[in-house]
């Protein structure tokens, strides 16, 4: 792990690429002018994928400016002074003798822009930050010729959060080692016993690992199984013959990951994974590449979602496909490619399209009747991946690999 002020330095350098990258991007989507405004501990989402790590919190309120005009970028920061956030936006405020919306109008009288974004949103979280209190008080304080020109921050919002810098795609595969070495130290001889461990131990394990190593997970790791009478978790203990499923994301140098793996418990007489559970899972990678091999850019998730299942059942699966945007957050901005409980087209985030170098997690499953059990099993897996240049690339290794304990009971 790399100390706390490494990942401050990696952060920071992350954030000069963001704000290049924001610029051009509000070129892209014609953009002139960009307010992001956050009260201290309500801060917009997008807050703290455009402010310095130390620069935690806004400071009562915190105003930022993006602007981009015949290819001039400025940002400008309309708050009381702070050195570190200084380093990044220029400071124009003077608290002494005006008010902030005062110092907000004379800005952007100054840039003139055709149009400025704000993060308000009817369907997008990231994008919709902006509290109802403070776009009171611009509606009431800044000039009806400035509020005439607010527009939504969708557009804008969701491309710079999708988009991975190039410093983010070189850290990506690192921060998913960390991810990985936590499920492989989980499903291993040495924490599972079979009759004596529960789902919750594994669980509690992970959180534990997690909290040990100084980083955070974004959503509570899970552990559950099947076996010849249905699914379980929680509680329940484990025993030879069981098919284990973790899902586990951690967020580590401001990069989220999101890996679902396999483990079987071995029973007595057993050497190996039994044979139809095996091709049960390598059907689940075909459906993998058939999902990866769909993934261009320009197309819509709705696109990538119908045409991956239609290809799937073609071949004779039974697929089940809920892939999503991957990144600064977990569940992150960008086209959402199905979801467990519809599979079906899904309005409005279904409908964004995907873009070079952006993050998913490549969630999926199958469902496979095993004599084994009885039953119709669901085979599930995620994968953490990096879209590059219609390309996409598995951020760890072994996505083929089953983890197997019970060898050396």
């Amino acid at each position: 792990m790399r100390s706390v002020a490494e990942q401050n330095l990696i952060k920071d350098e992350i954030l000069k690429e963001r704000l290049e990258l924001a610029g051009k991007i509000m070129q892209v989507c014609d953009v002139e002018a960009w307010l992001v405004l956050s009260r201290e501990y309500n801060e917009d989402p997008l807050f703290h994928a455009l402010t310095p790590s130390h620069f935690p919190t806004a400071r009562r309120i915190t105003i930022l400016v993006l602007s981009q005009k015949d290819g001039v970028c400025e940002n400008w920061c309309v708050n009381m002074h702070d050195p570190d956030l200084e380093k990044y936006y220029k400071q124009d405020y003077d608290m002494k003798n005006e008010s902030q919306m005062e110092a907000l109008t004379r800005v952007l009288n100054r840039i003139n822009p055709k149009n400025i974004a704000i993060d308000a949103s009817d369907h997008f979280a990231y994008t919709d930050g902006l509290s109802v209190g403070l776009y009171r008080m611009m509606m009431n304080e800044l000039p009806k010729d400035i509020t005439d020109k607010f527009i939504s921050a969708d557009d804008v919002g969701i491309r710079l959060l999708e988009t991975r810098t190039p410093k983010e795609r070189e850290l990506f595969p690192e921060v998913m080692s960390v991810a990985m070495e936590i499920i492989e130290n989980t499903f291993s001889d040495e924490r599972i016993h079979p009759g004596v461990t529960t789902c919750r131990d594994l669980m509690n394990y992970m959180e534990q690992e997690v909290n040990d190593r100084g980083i955070e997970y974004w959503f509570e790791p899970t552990i559950d199984l099947q076996r010849h009478d249905g699914m379980h978790g929680e509680e329940v203990v484990i025993e030879r013959g069981d098919l284990l499923h973790c899902d586990f994301g951690i967020r580590y140098m401001n990069l989220c990951t999101d890996t679902q793996r396999l483990c079987y418990v071995l029973k007595e007489n057993e050497e190996d994974i039994p044979e139809e559970l095996k091709t049960a899972f390598k059907r689940n990678n075909r459906f993998q590449d058939i999902v990866r091999e769909t993934m261009k850019i320009g197309r819509s998730g709705n696109d990538v979602f119908e045409m991956s299942v239609a290809k799937a059942k073609e071949e004779g699966l039974r697929p089940v496909l809920y892939t999503h945007p991957l990144g600064f957050h977990g569940h992150a901005a960008g086209p959402t490619i199905g979801l467990f409980s519809n599979q079906g087209r899904i309005p409005v985030k279904g409908d964004l399209l995907i873009h070079n170098h952006t993050g998913y997690a490549l969630e999926l499953s199958i469902i496979e009747y095993l004599e084994m059990y009885q039953r119709d099993t669901f085979i599930f897996t995620e994968e953490s991946v990096l879209l590059e240049n219609d390309e996409v690339h598995f951020l760890a290794p072994h996505r083929d690999r089953m983890f197997i304990v019970g060898k050396g009971e």
